[in-house]
């Protein structure tokens, strides 16, 4: 036989690139196909977590709510939402009461009285400061109402502050103290005057743990707050003769006896 012709191995070299391309094509395909499926199986997981509702607090209030107990808690909500109250810590109020056995008639009051008392500490802010109050500054003010510090201490807060500084922890702090026996007013002019000289939150947060021991003992003195988050009124004492008078007010066990005639002689 003669030896191979140019032509024909140029031809068997085209043959081996042809088919070393259709390898990596096939190559290419594949990892292709490997990369739509992960993105197919991405985008089907994404798709199954937007399509599950989340368990919102308004839905948790209907279910742990009577029905028009709710429909009233929620319309509150959503009024406060609209004025620009924190409303979510009004839904959390409401869960967190309802989760320990609260009345739903005591709830609704509860979360009716922290929005009015929200009302009362965002408008004594925006009258001490010019900047809008922030939600955790409405929500700390509240609280702080609700244990006796009044508007315009809170007023006074937000206007001798410095510029920019949250009033959040100050206010929870003057609650604390007051918690801690302080009166309102003392408590006040103590936060004030750390805050002026510019403390930390952190140095604020240290301050129910500094009141000497006389402070403190006044709390056992205090009267018992218990019901007052839910509005309720404490129950009468029952009715009774006095401390220390016996219950037949010092009579004789038999009161027939003094009306015996006189002995005769």
């Amino acid at each position: 036989m003669g030896a191979p012709t140019r032509a024909s191995h140029d031809c068997f070299s085209q043959q081996i690139a042809n088919h070393s391309s259709a390898e990596m094509i096939k190559y290419m395909n594949q990892i292709r196909s490997f990369a739509m499926l992960v993105l197919a199986i991405a985008f089907s997981a994404q798709s199954s977590i937007a399509q599950t509702p989340a368990r919102n607090p308004s839905a948790r209030l209907r279910e742990v709510l009577p029905a028009d107990v709710a429909e009233r808690v929620l319309a509150r909500i959503a009024e406060a939402r609209v004025r620009q109250l924190p409303a979510e810590a009004l839904e959390n109020r409401a869960l967190k009461f309802a989760a320990k056995g609260v009345d739903p008639r005591s709830i609704e009051r509860s979360v009716n009285e922290q929005a009015a008392r929200m009302e009362t500490a965002r408008a004594a802010l925006a009258s001490g400061r010019k900047s809008t109050p922030a939600g955790d500054e409405i929500e700390a003010g509240a609280e702080a109402i609700r244990k006796g510090v009044d508007g315009a201490s809170v007023s006074l807060l937000a206007k001798s502050a410095p510029s920019g500084r949250s009033l959040a922890v100050p206010l929870f702090v003057i609650g604390s103290l007051t918690d801690h026996g302080l009166s309102s007013a003392d408590a006040l002019q103590r936060v004030l005057a750390r805050v002026k000289d510019r403390a930390s939150d952190t140095d604020l947060e240290s301050m129910p743990g500094e009141l000497p021991p006389q402070a403190a003992a006044g709390q056992a003195n205090r009267p018992a707050s218990t019901g007052r988050d839910f509005g309720q009124s404490h129950k009468p004492a029952s009715a009774g003769p006095p401390a220390g008078v016996p219950g037949n007010a010092g009579a004789k066990s038999n009161p027939g006896q003094s009306k015996r005639p006189p002995r005769k002689n």
